[in-house]
């Protein structure tokens, strides 16, 4: 996440190598602020782990397919069923 922090807060950045630093377009070294840099990082990775529950929402949903032949077999209540299983399993935070 720290490329994507560098990105946002200086946005002449246009390569960042990890041991030479950060470059702009025409391949002059960008000097970072760091405070913003670390700042801009923290709320990325705040935001990132607050979605958590999505992630996880996302692997345990069945697939379309799966989810459709059981609207089809099952009707559209045994379907709510299992998503709200799943939304209870994983809730919002």
């Amino acid at each position: 996440m720290r490329h994507e922090a560098i990105y946002a807060t200086h946005p002449n950045v246009k390569m960042i190598d990890d041991t030479a630093g950060a470059f702009d377009a025409n391949g002059n070294q960008v000097t970072l602020d760091e405070s913003l840099v670390s700042a801009k990082q923290a709320e990325l990775e705040a935001t990132y782990t607050a979605k958590q529950y999505q992630r996880d929402r996302a692997v345990a949903y069945p697939s379309i397919a799966d989810q459709l032949d059981q609207i089809y077999h099952e009707g559209i209540d045994a379907w709510k069923e299992t998503i709200a299983a799943v939304k209870a399993e994983y809730p919002k935070p």
